[in-house]
């Protein structure tokens, strides 16, 4: 099978982080023997640069024909329709439908696809029906597990030059983001530190996870919510509201919350985490349902 994926989503060396699940997957499906797979990725730059890159991959890959060509985010499906595919398909990840402009330019292109998904069963409720030719699929990213596993949480501290002893916790985003609300977790976690991953480089982010006593998800919203499956795959405590995959993958999980934000729950829910000089929680299997690869099959069963 001959895939492009096309997307404004992607690392590079002036953006390591951006997009980087969208990569974690690309790797993931690449594993499969059957599926050849290419990547054109690009930088927006506005209205004239998904132009411009419609335009380049039309040069690129107008002529030879792909069995699928899958678009991440949606304003990247423009560019997409200028190269040739059996089918023409977009994963859609969240700013897509939640920021007015990125929605009004999105949904009148998803008629032209023949699969349409969205990364969890919440967002694709979020695709009114008349957008649709047939009813969106669910195509999580997934948790690279390969690289998001247990560590010693003294050894993460230490790689870190972080106090061994001192209790820490972790906001998993930009607080520049507002909708990420790093306002709520500053409230909750008071006097002890919190540590936030906004420029951190990608490769730090599991020791990040592992060094912290807790991570804190408060968001108003999560396309995905890959940050509460981070924590999972670690065996590090998370709270998280109920947004994304995290109503899934959390339940029945000893040791982690997943409820609407409220000082005083999420408080009693942390304490014995910053209590405990090493709390664990055993999440690893319910990560591992969502792994890239596991989620790579479910992509590859959605295009066949």
């Amino acid at each position: 099978m001959r895939v492009l994926i096309v997307t404004n989503m992607y690392p590079s060396p002036e953006r390591p982080a951006l997009g980087s699940f969208v990569r974690d997957q690309v790797q993931a499906l690449q594993r499969i023997n059957e599926v050849e797979l290419e990547v054109f990725a690009f930088s927006p730059g506005g209205a004239l640069g998904y132009i411009r890159a419609a335009g380049r991959l039309r040069r690129r890959h107008g002529a030879g024909v792909f069995d699928v060509v899958h678009a991440h985010f949606g304003l990247s499906l423009w560019p997409g329709l200028a190269a040739a595919g059996r089918i023409h398909a977009v994963t859609l990840h969240g700013t897509d439908l939640a920021h007015p402009r990125s929605r009004a330019i999105t949904l009148p292109g998803l008629r032209r696809l023949e699969l349409v998904a969205a990364v969890s069963a919440p967002l694709a409720a979020q695709i009114p029906r008349w957008a649709l030719r047939r009813p969106a699929a669910v195509l999580p990213v997934g948790v690279d597990t390969h690289r998001f596993r247990p560590q010693p949480r003294a050894a993460a501290r230490a790689a870190l030059g972080l106090d061994p002893a001192e209790p820490c916790l972790l906001f998993p985003a930009d607080p520049a983001r507002p909708e990420k609300r790093v306002d709520r977790a500053r409230e909750l976690a008071g006097p002890v530190r919190l540590h936030t991953l906004g420029g951190i480089a990608p490769e730090q982010v599991p020791l990040w996870v592992n060094a912290a006593n807790a991570v804190l998800v408060p968001s108003d919203r999560e396309g995905f919510g890959l940050a509460a499956l981070e924590a999972l795959a670690c065996e590090v405590p998370v709270l998280s509201t109920p947004v994304g995959i995290a109503p899934e993958a959390l339940t029945g999980v000893p040791g982690v919350l997943c409820a609407p934000y409220e000082r005083a729950q999420w408080t009693r829910a942390l304490a014995p985490h910053l209590a405990s000089p090493d709390p664990r929680v055993a999440g690893r299997a319910a990560a591992e349902r969502y792994s890239t690869d596991a989620m790579a099959q479910r992509v590859l069963a959605a295009w066949r």
